[in-house]
């Protein structure tokens, strides 16, 4: 099959890759970029254990998108959150809260959580319920899941008014 080269911005970084027309972009992510903690699971997007963030900071099911479809466009993954060797507010969250317990669907549950909270940052607990109903987990039950991503909720919004105090 014949492949085409594709600019893809991966966590900042920007990859040339060469890509097969048919070849989903979890396995450019995995595969090609050694980025394992986007984790392959159903490869049907039934699990979302998948999921990246989109450009825009929408949540992404690798397994069910072409990576061509990402020619040009960036995508961020689990290994993409934190920064300068401090955990992002959720994976932070989830960190304190122990809201893992395999922890295989753990990358896909965090950025799930955060492309909701990149739309909506004072998120209740039905648009957390909702954000999370497509990312299976078979050991949690969520329970705690969806407790770190309310008090990543909290802690934004805490922050926000921290930094409005200071105007």
């Amino acid at each position: 099959m014949t492949r085409q080269f594709i600019t893809l911005t991966v966590n900042g970084d920007t990859y040339e890759v060469a890509v097969a027309p048919n070849q989903a972009l979890i396995e450019v992510i995995r595969d090609e970029l050694g980025l394992t903690g986007t984790k392959r699971g159903c490869t049907s997007g039934s699990c979302g254990v998948c999921t990246v963030n989109g450009d825009a900071g929408e949540a992404v099911l690798s397994c069910l998108t072409l990576a061509v479809e990402w020619d040009g466009r960036s995508i961020t993954t689990i290994e993409g959150l934190g920064r300068d060797g401090k955990l992002d507010v959720l994976q932070q969250a989830f960190w304190d809260l122990g809201a893992v317990q395999c922890g295989f669907c753990t990358p896909g549950l965090i950025m799930s959580a955060k492309a909701l909270l990149n739309e909506n940052p004072r998120a209740d607990a039905e648009a957390i319920n909702e954000a999370l109903a497509g990312t299976l987990c078979r050991c949690t039950g969520h329970i705690k899941v969806k407790q770190a991503v309310a008090k990543a909720v909290a802690a934004l919004a805490e922050a926000e008014n921290a930094v409005g105090a200071q105007d």
